[in-house]
């Protein structure tokens, strides 16, 4: 609903020249000034003719998004003024004077010693090329080159032929290597290919018989006793090199410094009579110049001694020429006789298990193939039933060892982590840095 405007007239307060006094609230009425108050009702009264409160009216009605802008305004402001700025003029602006070049250039009479090759002159005419173009001025050509016409399109189809031509014939498919075709090498000393899961003894049962059980017993206790023999044999081979190699030193510490006083005693004992002896020791002699048939002659001796050596190492040589031929003679051999016994191995088809074969010396790869663990208990830790057996073994690491002694794959070693760079701590010295 609108609000009534007030009566037209003058809203000014009534002047009160000759009030007396202004202390009633009757005087300060008359002087109370309401035209902002007025004023505002007036603009209230004037948005909500025109359509409600602009403070309470949306966004969406009082706004509006320009999306095609005012296409006036390119014609009252071009877009590329004629005149450029004068800071782009003074950028622009170059001499005519070429800048002075920074590297250093070597004087005039200073060189590098080097005398500069002579270069032909290219505008010289040689003999043979002034002969060429006289022949051809004659009419005369070395080759010439016959203009025949086509006899096909160049822009029509290709034929079979042209097409097989330029068909790409490489192959990007992945080529397995020689290697995969080739069957793998036993680790077994004797040559034959072992089971891939080895069939066990009678030893190796839960519930095993006394002879078989004892049999195994004795054998995993010598092969122990046999390893600690081994070991102490080593320990006592190092302890006596580290005593040899003590003893060496110290006898050879005493001996350096017995030579030490013995040379000190006989400088000491015999200096007086060295001094006297060399003032009546005579001049020697100066040796005469050689002629030059002594000359001649130590030249020849030279020559025949570099002779005799030369000779003496050409024997040797050729006699390592002959050795190494035998040597690869024995190994072809060796190498022939070796593939007989592969192929009779393979023959006849026969695997061997691998619980009590040798191991061969050479092994595929840096690493040697990892022991196979014990598999035997004590007599206490029989057990008559499956249900109380105790579960021992890893079947991922029996696996894994077939696979290396089979020679399917190469031992490698595990990496726990990845290496890491290496990092140095410091401690910062700022707090030394004082002042006073």
């Amino acid at each position: 609903m609108p609000v009534v405007k007030p009566p037209t007239g003058s809203t000014a307060a009534p002047a009160t020249y000759k009030q007396p006094s202004r202390k009633g609230k009757k005087a300060w009425r008359k002087n109370v000034d309401v035209t902002e108050v007025e004023k505002g009702l007036e603009e209230l009264n004037e948005e909500i003719i025109k359509g409600g409160v602009l403070a309470e009216r949306p966004s969406e009605e009082l706004f509006a998004i320009d999306t095609v802008g005012d296409t006036s305004l390119l014609k009252k402001l071009p877009r590329h003024t004629s005149k450029p700025l004068r800071a782009d003029e003074i950028i622009a602006a170059r001499s005519a004077v070429p800048a002075v070049s920074l590297r250093k250039r070597p004087g005039d009479k200073t060189s590098d010693g080097i005398i500069p090759a002579k270069r032909l002159r290219s505008e010289y005419v040689t003999r043979k090329e002034l002969n060429r173009l006289r022949k051809v001025a004659d009419g005369y050509h070395e080759s010439t080159v016959e203009v025949t016409g086509a006899s096909y399109d160049a822009w029509g189809a290709l034929t079979e032929s042209a097409a097989q031509t330029a068909m790409d014939k490489r192959d990007e498919k992945k080529k397995a290597p020689r290697s995969i075709s080739q069957k793998p090498i036993s680790l077994l000393a004797s040559g034959k290919v072992p089971k891939a899961v080895p069939k066990p003894t009678g030893g190796y049962s839960y519930n095993p018989a006394f002879a078989d059980y004892e049999a195994r017993y004795t054998e995993e206790s010598n092969k122990a006793v046999e390893a600690e023999r081994k070991r102490l044999d080593a320990e006592e081979a190092k302890r006596i090199k580290m005593e040899a190699a003590a003893r060496s030193a110290a006898e050879a510490e005493a001996a350096e410094a017995r030579a030490e006083l013995s040379e000190w005693d006989e400088d000491s004992e015999w200096e007086g009579f060295q001094s006297g002896g060399e003032e009546l020791k005579p001049r020697a002699k100066r040796p005469d110049r050689k002629t030059k048939a002594q000359r001649n002659r130590i030249q020849r001796r030279k020559e025949e001694e570099r002779r005799v050596k030369h000779e003496a190492k050409t024997k040797v040589r050729k006699a390592q020429v002959e050795q190494i031929k035998q040597i690869a003679k024995e190994m072809a051999e060796r190498e022939q006789e070796r593939a007989l016994v592969v192929a009779k191995v393979d023959d006849s088809e026969t695997s061997s298990d691998d619980n009590d074969e040798a191991v061969r010396r050479r092994q595929l790869g840096k690493l040697k193939l990892p022991e196979k663990d014990l598999e035997l208990v004590l007599p206490d830790e029989l057990q008559e039933s499956l249900r109380l057996l105790r579960p021992e073994g890893n079947l991922l690491k029996d696996r894994y060892r077939s696979l290396l002694l089979r020679g399917k794959l190469e031992a490698r070693r595990r990496i726990p982590f990845k290496k890491q760079a290496k990092t140095k701590l410091t401690e910062k010295w700022a707090y030394k840095d004082f002042s006073i």
